[in-house]
């Protein structure tokens, strides 16, 4: 063990100057692992540091490396697990807890005391020594003479210093000079006591040899202090003179002072004037400008824009602390403001002359598109206006009330512009709608006031708002004019062999392309319009805007469309596209009444127009609400809509209302009742019309209202018909209304297809058995008595033995029905039903041959009730099933 701890002390402490005082072989506790060793080191330097270490032998070799450190101060509790026996376990609690065993309980109690005694001598730390033998701690108590042993250790190991390398090479050049030095210590002890006796006698003569030196040293001294004594009297003179110049130097420090501080107000005084020269001074070529400048051509409204631009920016420069009290720069900005305002009321001019004089140019045009379903093109009047957009943008920054004005004359003349041009443009949509008559004939159209056209337009609305005529396409009311109107008919049979029904659609198409081109003329004018005052008055159409609607918009002559100013600077009340929907709102105040005149028009003439309108408004309020859901078109296009559904809603609540006052003839048959028939025509037109149309829903919902009214008024007019039996009407109606949702397969209506298909099977079958009663009164009458019987508890075979239904009797029953008058009655029944029936349905023949059946099935019966109650009796009817199919063929061809 001494041999490794000289080992570890030369090749591992001794580099790093630390001292090993201890050594314990030891391994981890519950695992086989080659051997390592803690060392208890002590630092060579102060203060001392104390660690624990690992040591392991190299996995490459026989050499030990240093693997862990800790240092002794972090050590908690050293536990030896056993006070009494021998137990070579033991644990360090350092940052946690380390279990080992050592190689020998000898080896573990000389490492655990000598930690005790590092822990007194250098760190007095409290440290748990538990399960330690109290005799290793007691050791380590110093007391008297066992001092020396007990800390014997420790203070060899204190006292002890390594020979540096000079030291140990002056030992080695003495000890070669005295070769008997090491087989004869004593001799050498001697010798170099003798020439340690030398070198003092040696010193003591140098001393006393050096007193004369000493002496010369001092006289020396006396000398050097009287030089430095006028020393002192040359300086003092010296630091009289030169306090003279320092104070000829601080009158020179503090004029340079002044002088820098005299150059630095001057530059600071150039920059301010700087400033004001660069950002307040306006060139005279934009002085001219806006003096004079030609705001006619485009090179003079460009010099114009940017003398105004450049003027702006004088004004609105920000003047540093101070500014705004230079007389000079009041003068200036009073200036500024004086160009300002002299070049306002000239911009301002200048624009309300040019509205004036295109409005002049506009209206010379509008002969050419009064013949014309067009709207005048307003391009190249915006497109000059566009020019002055830079200006415009400038006098709202700068003048908002001249701004303001600008924009209420703009609109007071654009709205009477506009107006003027959309009234003469409805007038001609209006003429071009009632200009032909059912019989193709034009009417003859004078020319007339605007005020007569007006008043025309005004007489179609009652006080009420509402509108007189019929809503039924056979029993229309036509626009009256020059004494030619269109007369009604009561029902589809009244109309003969005219071609009403492709007159009807003819005027309706007509109708679809007038009032599609009507909006297709006025969206694009909405939209110009929208935005050329977007760009030319720069107000923004994409911003948030309150929740305000366009009917809230009054007109702008009393609406505070202004924005409060103060201190120059525009304060905004509401967002600009309100603004702007205010503008378009009070420019195309016409639209909207002149769109509900036409609209009123239309359902007039025809009320089946409503649908035509409702698919049309709908498309171009979807259209116009993808662009902007808050704009002026699409608020005004969705408030007409509403008026156009109402009138389509009307349509229906006028068919279902005639449907519930329908009166039939009590002398004619009813057949096909009007309104069923009416009800067809609608269907067929709407799904022509609404086909991928945005506004499906509603009529599916008109659909659910019709179907629901035609059946409960068929059913109503079936129980009052006189003429006709109930099962008649129920039949042929429903029939027609099944064959009419089966031909136009409408979707919502299935469940009701469904109904009618019953209804017309179900009255089918109770008119055939009604109409067909009992053909074989007498025989059906005695096979009822022998059902009765056998229903009694007589069985079959015995019915014969009764005496009211023997065999005698049933041929005397059947001798009553022979072929010839079976064949008559067979006759009479089909005229009665062709006196029933109609013959729009054709019909006729599907109930025959239902009678046929349902006759077959009787004779079928009373062949089997004489083939069970008459066993063998050889009795048969006078004619047979096949008499009977061809008494009814021949019949239906004779008829």
């Amino acid at each position: 063990m001494t041999a490794i701890k000289h080992a570890l002390q030369r090749d591992i402490f001794t580099p790093n100057d630390e001292r090993l005082l201890s050594i314990v072989n030891v391994c981890k506790a519950g695992k086989k692992k080659r051997n390592c060793f803690l060392c208890a080191t002590v630092t060579t330097e102060r203060p001392v540091q104390v660690n624990v270490v690992k040591v392991k032998k190299s996995d490459k070799g026989d050499f030990y490396k240093r693997q862990t450190a800790w240092a002794l101060r972090d050590l908690a509790v050293v536990d030896a697990k056993d006070a009494v026996k021998d137990n070579p376990e033991f644990d360090l609690h350092f940052d946690k807890v380390y279990k080992w065993v050592a190689s020998s309980t000898v080896e573990k109690n000389t490492f655990i005391s000598c930690i005790w005694k590092l822990n007194q001598r250098y760190l007095r730390k409290k440290i748990d020594f538990i399960n330690v033998s109290s005799q290793l701690l007691e050791e380590s108590v110093p007391s008297g003479e066992n001092q020396s042993v007990a800390g014997g250790d420790e203070e060899a190991v204190d006292e002890y210093q390594e020979l540096n390398a000079r030291e140990e090479q002056d030992i080695e050049i003495m000890m070669e000079g005295c070769e008997y030095a090491i087989s004869n210590a004593e001799a050498f002890a001697e010798k170099l006591s003798r020439e340690l006796q030398v070198l003092d006698g040696a010193n003591i003569q140098s001393i006393m040899a050096s007193e004369k030196q000493v002496n010369i040293l001092m006289k020396l001294l006396d000398e050097a202090l009287k030089e430095v004594d006028q020393i002192e009297l040359k300086l003092s003179s010296y630091e009289e003179m030169l306090q003279s110049v320092k104070e000829q130097m601080d009158q020179i420090s503090e004029s340079n002072h002044l002088i820098h501080l005299s150059n630095t107000n001057n530059v600071k005084l150039l920059s301010e004037i700087e400033f004001l020269v660069n950002h307040m001074d306006l060139a005279k070529g934009h002085i001219k400008a806006l003096q004079e400048g030609d705001l006619t051509s485009s090179r003079g409204i460009e010099a114009c824009t940017n003398a105004a631009d450049a003027l702006l920016q004088c004004m609105n420069v920000a003047l540093r602390p101070g500014h705004d009290m230079l007389n000079a720069v009041k003068q200036q900005q009073q200036r500024f403001s004086d160009l300002r305002e002299q070049f306002a009321r000239r911009l301002a001019s200048h624009l309300n002359s040019v509205f004036v004089q295109q409005g002049h140019d506009q209206s010379s045009t509008l002969a050419q598109h009064s013949v014309e379903l067009t709207l005048p093109n307003h391009h190249p009047f915006h497109r000059d206006l566009l020019r002055y957009a830079k200006l415009m943008e400038w006098l709202k920054n700068t003048d908002y009330g001249k701004y303001e004005g600008l924009t209420k004359n703009y609109m007071d003349y654009l709205s009477r512009l506009y107006e003027r041009e959309i009234k003469d443009f409805f007038e001609v949509a209006k003429i071009k709608m009632t200009g032909t008559t059912r019989e193709g004939k034009k009417f003859a159209t004078l020319p007339r006031k605007e005020s007569a056209v007006k008043q025309e337009t005004e007489s179609l609305h009652g006080s009420s708002g509402k509108l007189t005529g019929s809503t039924s396409s056979l029993n229309k009311l036509s626009v009256q004019s020059s004494g030619n109107r269109r007369s009604q008919s009561s029902s589809l049979l009244d109309m003969g062999n005219m071609s009403a029904s492709d007159l009807d659609v003819a005027d309706r198409t007509k109708f679809d392309k007038i009032f599609e081109q009507v909006l297709s003329e006025l969206e694009p004018l909405c939209l110009a319009e929208q935005d050329f005052i977007s760009k030319f008055f720069k107000l923004q159409q994409h911003q948030s805007i309150s929740g305000t609607t366009t009917n809230e918009a009054e007109e702008m002559d009393g609406v505070t469309l202004s924005r409060s100013y103060a201190s120059g600077v525009p304060q905004p009340i509401s967002s600009e596209k309100d603004m702007i929907r205010q503008m378009m709102t009070k420019i195309f105040r016409c639209i909207e009444p002149e769109l509900n005149n036409l609209i009123a028009l239309g359902d007039k003439i025809d009320s089946f127009n409503s649908l035509y309108m409702l698919v049309k408004m709908s498309h171009h309020v979807w259209t116009a609400q993808n662009v902007d859901p808050a704009s002026f078109l699409s608020t005004t296009l969705g408030n007409v809509l509403v008026t156009v559904k109402r009138n389509f809603d009307k349509c229906i609540s006028n068919q279902m209302k005639q449907m519930d006052e329908v009166k039939i003839s009590k002398k004619s048959k009813v057949g096909i009742l009007p309104f069923v028939a009416e009800f067809e025509e609608f269907a067929a037109l709407a799904e022509s019309i609404f086909k991928n149309a945005e506004r499906r829903g509603d009529l599916d919902k008109a659909y659910i209202k019709l179907i629901r009214a035609v059946f409960v008024s068929v059913e109503k007019v079936a129980n009052e018909s006189q003429k006709t039996p109930r099962d008649v009407v129920m039949m042929e109606n429903f029939h027609h209304i099944f064959a009419t949702l089966s031909r136009l397969k409408i979707s919502c209506l299935e469940a009701e297809k469904k109904e009618a298909k019953q209804k017309y099977t179900d009255h089918l079958q109770s008119y055939v058995i009604y109409s067909l009663g009992q053909p074989l009164e007498k025989l059906n009458h005695f096979f009822e008595g022998v059902e009765a019987r056998v229903a009694q508890g007589i069985r079959e075979e015995e019915v014969s033995y009764q005496l009211a239904f023997n065999k005698q009797e049933l041929r005397k029953v059947i001798k009553e029905y022979p072929g010839k008058e079976v064949k008559k009655g067979l006759d009479n029944l089909y005229k009665k039903v062709d006196k029933h029936l109609c013959e729009e349905e054709n019909l006729l023949q599907v109930v025959w041959h239902s009678m046929q059946d349902e006759f077959i099935r009787q004779y079928k019966h009373f062949e089997g009730l004489i083939a069970r109650c008459y066993p063998g009796s050889g009795i048969t009817m006078e004619f047979t099933i096949q008499d009977i199919l061809d008494y009814c063929s021949s019949i239906a061809q004779s008829h």
